[in-house]
């Protein structure tokens, strides 16, 4: 197999390169997580411009028709340069868009720049367990009527349409019963408490208050929503891992030039084997969170259900025990620097640590992969 990039790949990985160090430094990145909103229209413009936003578009709606690899590339970019854009919350909505079908506009608005998404799944009582729904949709004439509270939306206050997953049928935890719909953000009941979370990206509590939508809507079959939940959320978690990676090779980066500048005993701390030791293991961590991302990519589109859970687990969970050794070494090496917002590495820290609680964190992946049917004869 070629794992080199195609030239392709590798003019969007420059670009968007050349945009993060020239136009999103960590000390303009600051200033935009400092502003009342929270992100900038003129990176999400320059984004758009890129063609980022229409990479993993289909060709029909005027996208690129990107692949999960082709993504791999830009979520390292993006996770190098810890944007907080909601790039990640809208081709994550947008994934919900394509497995249903029927919602060509909204993907052509996305593709041009022009709508911002995110996916309401997580709610208070169910950690990462997406099938646990206590948010409902009732059938209302011709449409539905949805009651229920959503937890730590990502982007949810910047988004312009937003994911539901909401119960139509079955018991609160049955992946039987489930409806997907696409609701404005500007609908009537719906409200919305936007925070900043620990890595300065924004989140909102999102509250659904007798909020009527059409029969239009409705993603898929009603009661039939699980199969493209878990599919997409399998694809969101992917573009995580390569976020991850891009982070962890920054991080790396930033440890080793620390290494190698500053000076104790009048030599730098580098020259002390104990901490190359350190170095040379969180670089074999960070290149085993990179094959199995790369894997991850490569198998998330596979029609074999059974495949693509198992890899995709086997993914986030590895990564998530990198990225958990990457950042703690990374703090440790920069000594009281590595926890003050000073430095880029305290927040390349801080996102890992959100990245591997979201879409299932190391011990609920950890359980679901040896949960697939085939476990023992795949080990």
């Amino acid at each position: 197999m070629d794992f080199n990039y195609t030239p392709e790949q590798q003019q969007f990985r420059d670009a968007l390169r050349r945009f993060i160090d020239k136009d999103y430094t960590f000390e303009h990145r600051n200033k935009i997580v400092r502003s009342e909103q929270g992100t900038s229209e003129q990176a999400w413009a320059t984004l758009t411009e890129l063609g980022m936003t229409a990479l993993p578009i289909p060709e029909e709606q005027g996208g690129f028709n990107g692949s999960a690899v082709d993504m791999l590339v830009v979520m390292q970019e993006l996770g190098r340069g810890i944007v907080i854009e909601p790039y990640f919350a809208t081709v994550f909505g947008a994934q919900f868009l394509k497995l249903a079908g029927g919602h060509d506009d909204l993907l052509e608005q996305v593709a041009g720049g022009e709508l911002k998404m995110a996916a309401a799944l997580g709610e208070k009582q169910a950690r990462h367990e997406l099938f646990d729904i206590a948010t409902s949709a009732k059938p209302d004439g011709d449409g539905f009527i949805i009651n229920g509270t959503k937890t730590v939306v990502i982007h949810g206050a910047q988004a312009g349409k937003i994911i539901v997953s909401a119960r139509t049928g079955g018991g609160q935890r049955d992946t039987d019963g489930i409806s997907l719909f696409v609701v404005s953000s500007d609908a009537g009941g719906v409200s919305c408490r936007d925070y900043r979370t620990i890595d300065c990206q924004r989140a909102a509590d999102i509250t659904f208050a007798n909020v009527h939508v059409p029969a239009s809507a409705l993603l898929g079959k009603a009661g039939d929503g699980w199969d493209i939940l878990e599919t997409a959320a399998d694809y969101g978690a992917t573009l995580l891992c390569a976020e991850a990676v891009g982070a962890m090779d920054a991080l790396n980066g930033a440890t080793l030039e620390y290494l190698k500048t500053r000076q104790q005993f009048g030599v730098p701390i580098g020259k002390f084997q104990a901490l190359q030791h350190r170095m040379a293991e969180m670089f074999m961590q960070a290149e085993q969170a990179r094959s199995m991302a790369t894997l991850a990519a490569v198998k998330v589109s596979s029609e074999d259900a059974n495949e693509r859970r198992r890899t995709v687990s086997a993914a986030k969970a590895r990564i998530g025990q990198a990225l958990k050794y990457v950042g703690q070494q990374a703090v440790q090496l920069h000594g009281g620097m590595g926890v003050t917002n000073e430095l880029p590495a305290a927040h390349h820290f801080k996102r890992l640590t959100m990245i591997e609680l979201t879409l299932g964190d190391t011990d609920h992946h950890l359980a679901r992969f040896a949960s697939q049917a085939d476990f023992r004869t795949a080990a």
